[in-house]
């Protein structure tokens, strides 16, 4: 029994799990609470488009010797700016806007880590190595949590209107286009955040999952987001404990899970929802009269 429990305690004994747990906790936190105004907005493609578009920002961060953060969130800005501007100035949809954004974005930084001779390893960027964060990138991803949960506790509401109906907002005097920018910085910062734990392909899934398994299973936006912190946290932290025992890679094996609990309520949500259609059909009274 000593044993077993010496066992089942192992990955907590070691100061890189430790760190691991810890930081994929605090990315988890600000990708739920985003993940819920994503999906409610329709804009799962943005995180995707500004995850993409960090890459010759690190670069550039790396040449000028500045920290990767600046970077990452300058060139994760660049691109939700000039998507915006290229979608007020001309017929494109912004779905399109984005595809070609990102993409020539990410080419460029790829271009770019071919060119420049860096220590920066592709595969770190793209799949994220939460066993080799630091305290700092660490300190860094809390600082980017507590910025995105003062935001949703103070400007949530504000942002709920103008997601569900951006004329009304304007016209009770909201500030749209600062909570449309602000929206923008704080997605770009937990992007920042989440490129040690996960990635910037992975951190995608994590911006969308916990708040779309949420959505299909109330339709009340507070217990929502009580549901997407949930999933994502417990996920987070099962993800990196799974890790350790399968000996597999922590931030494809969150990304795993969440999917399965995206299927897993999905198939639920699909069974409960025709139940109930079909009892509403047993119970409907069904006229056979001939006449």
């Amino acid at each position: 029994m000593a044993d077993l429990l010496d066992l089942l305690y192992a990955p907590f004994s070691f100061t890189f799990m430790q760190q691991a747990f810890l930081i994929v906790v605090l990315v988890a936190i600000p990708t739920a609470l985003l993940s819920c105004f994503l999906v409610l907005k329709g804009w799962s493609l943005m995180g995707d488009a500004i995850s993409h578009s960090v890459l010759p920002g690190i670069v550039i961060a790396y040449v000028l010797a500045i920290p990767f953060t600046l970077g990452a969130f300058g060139a994760g800005m660049f691109c939700a700016l000039a998507t915006g501007y290229l979608k007020e100035n001309s017929r494109i949809k912004e779905d399109t806007i984005m595809g070609v954004v990102f993409s020539s974005m990410f080419a460029f930084g790829i271009v770019l880590m071919t060119k420049v001779q860096s220590n920066i390893h592709l595969d770190h960027i793209l799949f994220g190595d939460p066993l080799g964060v630091s305290w700092r990138d660490i300190s860094e991803a809390a600082v980017i949590a507590i910025a995105v949960i003062v935001f949703a506790i103070f400007k949530g509401k504000d942002l709920l209107v103008f997601i569900f109906d951006h004329q009304h907002a304007q016209a009770i005097g909201l500030p749209t286009k600062v909570l449309h920018y602000s929206l923008l910085a704080l997605l770009s910062l937990t992007i920042v955040a989440a490129l040690k734990a996960v990635g910037m392909i992975l951190v995608i899934s994590m911006l969308i999952a916990p708040g779309a398994t949420a959505f299909m299973l109330t339709r009340r936006f507070q217990t929502m987001v009580i549901l997407a912190l949930l999933i994502a946290v417990s996920n987070a932290f099962i993800g990196i404990y799974l890790s350790f025992f399968i000996d597999s890679a922590p931030g494809p094996t969150i990304i795993l899970l969440l999917t399965t609990n995206f299927i897993g309520v999905f198939i639920y949500t699909a069974i409960k929802n025709r139940s109930i259609e079909q009892q509403n059909i047993n119970a409907s009274p069904i006229d056979t009269q001939i006449t």
